[in-house]
């Protein structure tokens, strides 16, 4: 991940920085809007760049963890967003060792970040993700298909493995939704993508015992 995070770090200019930040949230999520919750909750955006995200789901009231690695976007962001219900954490994919100390999410997002992640590493970081989702839960990805920019190197996803590897660890496929890419330069390059919504089964309720106290 190491040059991947470089990749970025030398990327953040001024002008790259605005143009992430003043994308659409609406129309980011809108695939899967109707899932997102609708009343205050805790939120994990891994890879959360400038806070554009973080920023809109704590103006509905949620709290929000905004886990980005890459200093160059993290720091814009602090400035650019800087709300009392997101807190701020330098982690990366696959370990997200400090973020897994945080507790457990009841949405944990992940939007243009998993095309990043190396196959060999997908199944440690899907058992990260998995440990940071609260039990009924939600986890969602927008995986990218199609060519990255240079610098930021992209590796093939397929959405079929990313659901089997997540529903290993207890998560149901709620919504796979295939989209093309809401910025005209991407969409002339051919760049595409699916959207996954998953959600973390319930922990077993324990029987009632018969006996009265």
């Amino acid at each position: 991940m190491d040059d991947i995070l470089k990749g970025y770090a030398e990327a953040a200019t001024p002008d790259l920085i605005s143009r992430f930040d003043n994308l659409d949230c609406p129309e980011i999520y809108a695939p899967v809007i109707d899932l997102l919750p609708s009343t205050p909750c805790r939120i994990a955006d891994i890879g959360s760049g400038t806070g554009r995200d973080a920023a809109w789901f704590a103006a509905q009231g949620h709290d929000v963890l905004a886990v980005e690695p890459v200093r160059e976007l993290r720091e814009p962001g602090m400035r650019l967003h800087p709300s009392q219900r997101i807190s701020w954490l330098d982690d990366s994919l696959p370990g997200l060792v400090k973020a897994r100390q945080q507790g457990v999410f009841d949405l944990v997002i992940l939007c243009g970040v998993w095309h990043h992640v190396d196959h060999g590493l997908r199944q440690t970081a899907m058992e990260s993700l998995s440990e940071m989702t609260a039990a009924g839960g939600l986890l969602i990805m927008s995986l990218r298909h199609g060519p990255a920019p240079e610098g930021r190197r992209a590796f093939a996803i397929s959405p079929s493995e990313t659901t089997s590897e997540a529903a290993r660890l207890g998560f149901t496929l709620i919504r796979q939704a295939d989209v093309a890419s809401i910025q005209a330069a991407n969409r002339a390059l051919g760049v595409r993508w699916t959207w996954l919504a998953l959600q973390k089964e319930e922990l077993p309720q324990r029987p009632r015992s018969v006996f009265q106290p």
